[in-house]
């Protein structure tokens, strides 16, 4: 049996396996361990995600673990979004470390009406299908990811679950559906923005498009993406 929240923890680099560090705790060399030993289980988000600049999460959302991180970069972009500021005015370099959504919020993840576990099975499937909005994961890419995944350490279950994903058409309708409240349509989005930065046309058109879907507001959307620019940290140059 797999743990999508265990795959979200991954697939956001919130911990690395066999040093019992977080990347918060290795600033920077994520990228670098991903090229050096992409059949290391929390590497291999890297190889799934690509392994372009930018695509780094910074420490103060690394401490809360994967769920916890969308909900918390969801909820603080949201409260942003209802201040009334300007994008650029809430979301600065040095504000304090992010906390989780307040308990009673509905952002919180113990108030998902389907669950913890099946709604951060809901962001894993929104992240690989922004991943592979650009193409970065075409045929020969998905056979290459499979064939890792038999030598990753992974259980079974996880392997079948992330080939069967790669390999299955994206299906936004679905991936919107499955969002059952307006907190988890802007969580939906924020896990998307996380796994791309959406430098290209493809992905770029990936994200509007699933905007659109999601009816979120623009505003709302310029404050989470100047809420997640806030937490990347530039990978390091190939």
């Amino acid at each position: 049996m797999f743990d999508p929240k265990k795959i979200l923890d991954d697939f956001l680099g919130s911990s690395i396996p066999g040093t019992g560090t977080s990347v918060r705790d290795t600033a920077g060399k994520a990228t670098q361990m991903a090229k050096d030993n992409p059949l290391a289980a929390g590497a291999l988000a890297a190889v799934l995600l690509g392994t372009g600049t930018g695509r780094d999460i910074a420490g103060g959302a690394l401490k809360l673990g994967g769920l916890a991180a969308v909900a918390g970069l969801a909820y603080k972009a949201y409260q942003n979004y209802q201040s009334g500021n300007a994008p650029a005015e809430t979301a600065k370099a040095g504000e304090p470390d992010l906390l989780p959504p307040p308990d009673d919020s509905s952002f919180h993840p113990a108030t998902a009406p389907q669950g913890e576990h099946a709604f951060a099975l809901v962001l894993v499937r929104a992240m690989i299908a922004a991943a592979r909005a650009d193409g970065h994961v075409d045929e020969a890419e998905r056979a290459r990811i499979v064939e890792k995944l038999s030598l990753s350490g992974m259980n079974s279950d996880t392997q079948e679950f992330l080939a069967t994903e790669l390999n299955a058409p994206v299906n936004v309708d679905a991936l919107v559906a499955a969002a059952a409240t307006d907190a988890q349509k802007v969580e939906l989005y924020t896990a998307s923005r996380l796994a791309i930065e959406a430098k290209t046309r493809a992905e770029r058109g990936y994200l509007d498009l699933l905007a659109g879907r999601l009816k979120l507001p623009d505003n709302l959307i310029d404050h989470i993406e100047a809420t997640v620019a806030n937490v990347k940290t530039p990978a390091p140059q190939a």
